[in-house]
């Protein structure tokens, strides 16, 4: 399998409303890059919705999508949190929330119709969102002197790299993101300027 140069995500909230026989679900999407992030999101959804009768959500982490957690908050297992990540996954996201509040109506909905109003609820918060594509980078630190900039900067453009951080002082430190697929010929092209020293930032 070669690895991937791209991979999909959103970038703005969305807010989508659905509902059925009195019960009202209102499903949040939400780009998200850590654990903590998503744990902050939820808790400000809990904050907006106190009454609400359940939270569920599920997401999904990382360029490899291997981090991932569903919730059913009390639901009947499997009835709100898989069909969830199930909108998530058939749209390839990753770096993805969706929180889906359900204020309950009086009649039970039985699990097929949960999993239907679950389902539904995350695909039509995903749908108000713009899907993005961006590209796989990886990290590198570059050491360098100040009268060096124009240089690196010119290899940085070249080779559409992000700058991320930077500290301009006599020695320089810059942090770039590379896309996956130029990091040879960028790390070629900037090691060849004299007394520049790059390392690659682990993860």
């Amino acid at each position: 399998m070669t690895e991937q140069e791209f991979y999909y995500t959103i970038e703005k909230d969305a807010v989508a409303e659905f509902k059925d026989r009195g019960s009202k679900f209102i499903g949040y999407a939400c780009p998200i890059k850590s654990v903590e992030e998503f744990k902050d999101r939820l808790n400000e959804i809990k904050k907006e919705h106190p009454k609400a009768t359940h939270h569920c959500f599920a997401y999904r982490l990382g360029l490899d999508g291997n981090v991932f957690r569903v919730s059913d908050d009390g639901e009947p297992s499997g009835s709100a949190g898989r069909p969830i990540l199930g909108q998530i996954d058939s749209k390839g996201l990753v770096n993805t929330l969706v929180v889906v509040v359900r204020y309950f109506g009086g009649t039970l909905l039985g699990v097929p119709g949960l999993i239907n109003a679950y389902r539904s609820t995350a695909a039509l918060a995903l749908q108000m969102t713009p899907l993005a594509q961006k590209q796989v980078e990886k990290e590198y630190v570059v050491q360098f002197d100040y009268t060096q900039v124009g240089e690196i900067m010119a290899v940085v453009k070249q080779y559409n790299c992000r700058v991320l951080r930077q500290e301009m002082q006599l020695f320089c430190n810059m942090t770039i993101a590379i896309p996956k697929n130029r990091v040879m010929e960028t790390v070629y092209k900037l090691q060849e300027i004299r007394n520049v020293e790059l390392r690659a930032v682990a993860g």
